[in-house]
């Protein structure tokens, strides 16, 4: 049997000691060494049949000593241990052409499988340096967020279409971004479009684009979405608010790689890479008709789910660090935040996310007279805005709207006896019952505006144009 050699190199000795027993007791030879130049050397004299090995060692990053590896040895692989779990050094390795990326701490367990698997295929050379040095604000050390990283670097090197599922606020957007920027695509056009914004019977136009006098107000030739997008990727966000007529229009595109703009004749062939997002169940809505099936298989290529806030609560403190640095490059006064004031933010249940954070953080900022913001502010501020996800709320509206039914029409009917109400009854109901349940359902959600619609099953720009009739404003620290 041909044993198997790995080459092993980090500074703490501590780790090497432990990771050459569980590889040694799983039938490798280990050679260790606590520098890149001695792990250079061996494998330039051709020792070795897999290398594991952390980024930061003391005499060179190896991330600067990988181009020569791919260089000398293209078929080598090589694993990458980091303690910097960015998302930056995820995609970084990746880029360089790693076989795979492992955040420390990590189970020994997937540590040998991961070397398993090294050693029984080659891996072909893809280093490809990324062009900028910018970090990218997906910001966390939780496992949660090490799982997202690695698919995220994955990802970059395909032109696989993606869906990214999640709860509003959790970063979606940034997700798809990142995508794009560090993909093959990134030198194109990157166009994000939010299905919930646009008006129903505007989004093929939107999308697609028309042609003079395709409609009325159609004055002048309009390019889609598609068209601004091509060589580049197309972000559609809120993709479970599409119509199904355009619906029919993107699994075109998705199945034969073309479509048709509004009042065009013509097929107009395109190259973009789609990126779709939602928070809701997709699954729920083909049950409902609401969505294409077809559509849901075509798009759903590789799911990537993002965890919510309050799965991941001990990347908080790394999340209002970036706020605070955010901030004061926008021009808001410098403050720091006390650990006893973090801490509280992590005993938050976080509905709208990391995007509810921000705002808080940043209201906390304004507000704050002293340099560090303290517990207490951070209590002042959690009090002043607190609101209850009490289902009761909804219930208790209910009765009351109930109530008033069976009491106004009461009404009617000891005023007018046998006769039946004037006209504009119905109106008139509705304008009594639905400002206290917009309002009740807005206090459940927490002031979100997709959940809210969802509970009461319908669109958010139905929701929306509710509220501004009804003069209902949106809840404080929400979008």
């Amino acid at each position: 049997m041909n044993v198997k050699t790995v080459l092993l190199a980090d500074d703490d000795s501590a780790i090497r000691t432990v990771l050459t027993q569980a590889l040694t007791r799983a039938g490798y030879m280990v050679r260790s060494t606590s520098t890149a130049n001695v792990l250079w050397r061996w494998i330039a004299e051709g020792q070795g049949d897999i290398v594991v090995t952390d980024v930061v060692l003391p005499d060179e990053n190896i991330f600067d000593v990988m181009p020569r590896i791919k260089k000398s040895r293209p078929k080598l692989p090589v694993i990458v241990m980091s303690a910097q779990n960015t998302i930056m050094t995820a995609i970084r390795a990746t880029e360089l052409g790693a076989y795979d990326y492992l955040p420390k701490p990590f189970d020994l367990n997937v540590l040998v499988q991961t070397v398993g698997r090294a050693a029984d295929q080659s891996v072909k050379s893809t280093t490809r340096v990324v062009e900028t040095g910018e970090s990218l604000p997906i910001i966390g050390r939780s496992a949660a967020m090490q799982e997202i990283y690695r698919m995220i670097a994955r990802l970059t090197q395909t032109d696989l279409t993606v869906t990214i599922i999640g709860e509003s606020g959790t970063g979606k957007e940034l997700v798809a971004r990142a995508l794009h920027d560090f993909s093959k695509r990134r030198k194109g056009p990157f166009v994000a479009v939010n299905m919930a914004a646009i008006p129903r019977e505007l989004i093929e136009s939107e999308l697609f684009g028309h042609e003079k006098g395709s409609f009325t107000g159609a004055n002048a030739r309009m390019a889609g979405r598609f068209e601004q997008a091509e060589g580049g990727s197309l972000f559609l966000d809120e993709i479970g608010d599409m119509p199904l007529e355009a619906q029919t229009r993107l699994l075109r595109v998705l199945q034969q790689g073309e479509y048709t703009s509004v009042g065009g004749n013509s097929p107009i062939k395109t190259n973009v890479r789609i990126i779709a997002a939602t928070h809701r169940d997709l699954r729920h809505l083909i049950t409902q008709g609401q969505f294409r099936e077809d559509l849901f298989f075509r798009l759903n290529v590789v799911p990537l789910r993002l965890p919510p806030l309050r799965d991941r609560t001990e990347d908080i403190p790394d999340l209002i660090r970036h706020f605070l640095e955010s901030a004061t490059q926008e021009g808001l006064p410098h403050k720091d935040m006390s650990p006893a004031a973090m801490e509280e933010l992590k005993t938050q249940r976080w509905p709208g996310n990391v995007r509810e954070l921000e705002n808080l953080v940043k209201r906390l900022i304004a507000m704050e007279v002293d340099d560090t913001i303290s517990q207490d502010s951070v209590k002042r501020e959690l009090a002043s805005n607190q609101l209850t996800d009490s289902p009761d709320v909804v219930v208790g509206s209910i009765d009351r709207i109930s109530d008033f039914m069976e009491q106004h029409l009461a009404k009617y009917i000891s005023d007018f006896g046998d006769k039946l109400p004037p006209n504009g009854l119905y109106e008139r109901i509705l304008a009594e019952i639905e400002p206290p349940l917009l309002r009740a359902i807005l206090v459940a959600t927490r002031g979100n505006q997709l959940k809210a619609a969802d509970v009461l099953g319908i669109n958010r720009n139905t929701l929306r144009a509710k509220l501004k009739e009804r003069e209902i404003k949106p809840l404080r620290g929400f979008l």
